[in-house]
């Protein structure tokens, strides 16, 4: 069957071509694992990143990975834990897969070279976030986890010469053969050199690593460079995209005033792990009494308890109280943010920590299979990018960098039995216009305001009509801030509408018009696809038991 040509982004026509076994693009803990297992699969791989190989968004996690790794823990724990976070939508299978090859995964990645924290008797120090009943969260660094495990397998990359890596690369399509499966993809390299500009990496398996969507709001913990770009070429190429009416907000950013906007600092889970509270304005540990864990409780439990507090008490932001930690504990355990916080002129040694949620995570993104597979032939995806069923509503938490490394152990080992077959990609002759930069900021407001934490039909619909308006403004000229900003939009039009659709409230999707859970109705997965003509397909699927 030939197939239908999606809509690629307006750009040149490639001034180069590079051919591999296997492209990854990523250079998060997903796409990092990738490139490994696919390199000791005999294959060769092209590794394209969008900034530099160490700034994937791996680095700026905090907490930690979680696993099943002490004595009084089990790997079933683990996995009932993340089935009760994830509010009825995750897929058992998906979680029997990241509980149970969990602690094998994280024991390779010290084989690595990943050097967690170690306790006095030399085993790993472990530690509990929310959700979590046991002491699971491996750490290092004390806060630095994302930035050693980022420094270990960045090292172990580079040590292979048959990786090949280009960075300041933003992906823009897919292409595929007359059979509909990937043949490789578009990039532009954003540098100097023999690969400048628009070129085409040919290969018979893409693996999309990109990472998350968090420029799609105003404000986030995740890098500048997460525009979404992976979701939106899936979107193009007709992948199905899941459960990504889910976007977990962190509980607890550093505030740093109503006018602050993109990248903001995160204040660890880990934190209210070791002891630390949440208070308002008089001084009220507020969400004792309103879950069984109170500052432990799922994030988006105490995401939504601060957002209510905030509206009742009408003020910005809620407090953080870590001075029961004297400034030796700091300085070992969470240096990081201790430098982050006194940075902005706030001492958390004596003072309390103004807080706020913001955008964090999006449990959903490409359909895969269990092996990382996704819709279309070829082309998989691993880590926050895809949806493996693994999360359902709500991101249990630190399970993020386990995701990545399992699923990517996964992909290289299907990777491990042969390649698809290598054809030639299709001429892609349509295209779709742009969107100028100077949209960008318009997106991110409707999105923050009418798609945030707080969420009605009246709210998303006013976000909708204005992202139609900014979709019609297609008229820039190809650049970076053209494309990217044409992702964003793409990515915020498709989570828009299967937020309006789910008319209840479930995980870390909160409707204040629907403030209930409703099994008889919404316990299924709503799954997107972008047509040709830019209109969204969308069904339901039930979510197996």
């Amino acid at each position: 069957m030939t197939a239908q040509l999606a809509p690629r982004l307006t750009s040149p026509e490639p001034g180069w071509t590079i051919e591999a076994d296997v492209v990854v693009v990523g250079s998060g803990i997903a796409g990092l694992a990738t490139a490994m297992h696919a390199r000791r699969a005999g294959h060769r791989v092209l590794l394209v990143t969008k900034a530099k190989v160490d700034e994937g968004s791996t680095r700026w996690a905090q907490g930690g990975i979680a696993a099943a790794l002490a004595e009084d823990d089990s790997p079933a724990e683990h996995l009932a834990d993340t089935m009760i976070a994830g509010a009825g939508l995750c897929d058992p299978d998906a979680v029997r897969v990241l509980a149970y090859e969990g602690p094998a995964a994280v024991r390779r990645l010290v084989s690595w070279g990943a050097a967690f924290d170690l306790d006095d008797a030399g085993a790993l120090s472990l530690t509990r976030e929310g959700g979590h009943q046991r002491n699971r969260i491996a750490h290092a660094g004390g806060d630095a986890t994302g930035v050693e495990i980022s420094r270990a397998l960045v090292h172990a990359v580079a040590q292979d010469d048959g990786i090949e890596l280009i960075e300041h690369a933003l992906v823009l399509d897919l292409l595929v053969d007359a059979e509909g499966a990937a043949q490789g993809l578009t990039l532009h390299v954003m540098g100097e050199g023999q690969r400048d500009g628009v070129g085409a990496a040919l290969a018979p398996v893409v693996v999309l690593a990109t990472g998350g969507i968090g420029q799609v709001f105003a404000s986030s913990t995740n890098p500048t460079v997460a525009t979404g770009d992976g979701l939106a070429l899936g979107l193009r190429a007709g992948a199905e995209v899941a459960d990504i009416e889910f976007v977990q907000f962190h509980p607890t950013v550093l505030w740093l005033g109503s006018a602050s906007r993109g990248q903001q600092p995160l204040i660890s889970e880990a934190l209210r792990g070791e002891g630390a509270v949440l208070l308002d304005d008089t001084g009220e540990r507020f969400l004792v009494g309103q879950h069984p864990m109170a500052e432990l409780a799922p994030r988006d439990v105490v995401a939504k308890a601060i957002m209510r507090r905030m509206r009742e008490t009408d003020r910005p932001h809620v407090w953080l109280d870590a001075r029961n930690f004297d400034e030796q504990m700091w300085l070992r355990r969470f240096p990081n943010i201790l430098e982050s916080c006194r940075l902005h002129g706030i001492d958390p040694v004596t003072g309390l920590i103004p807080v706020v949620p913001a955008q964090h995570y999006v449990s959903g993104g490409l359909v895969t299979d269990v092996n990382g597979r996704t819709s279309i032939d070829g082309l998989f995806a691993v880590g926050e990018c895809a949806c493996t069923g693994v999360h359902g509503a709500n991101r249990l938490a630190s399970n993020s960098l386990l995701e990545g490394l399992v699923f990517a152990d996964r992909i290289g080992a299907l990777l491990a039995n042969g390649l698809p077959p290598r054809r030639e990609p299709l001429p892609r002759t349509t295209e779709s216009a742009l969107i100028g930069g100077e949209h960008r900021d318009r997106v991110q407001k409707l999105m923050t305001g009418d798609v945030g934490v707080l969420r009605t039909a009246e709210s998303m619909a006013l976000a909708a009509d204005g992202i139609a308006d900014v979709l019609a403004q297609q008229e820039a000229q190809p650049h970076t801030a053209a494309w990217e900003t044409t992702n964003v939009a793409m990515v915020a039009q498709v989570l828009t509408a299967a937020a309006a659709l789910r008319e209840e409230t479930r995980g870390s999707h909160w409707r204040e018009d629907f403030p209930d859970i409703d099994n008889e109705k919404w316990r299924v997965r709503i799954v997107s696809r972008r047509n040709a003509d830019s209109t969204i397909s969308i069904n339901l699927r039930k979510v197996p038991r």
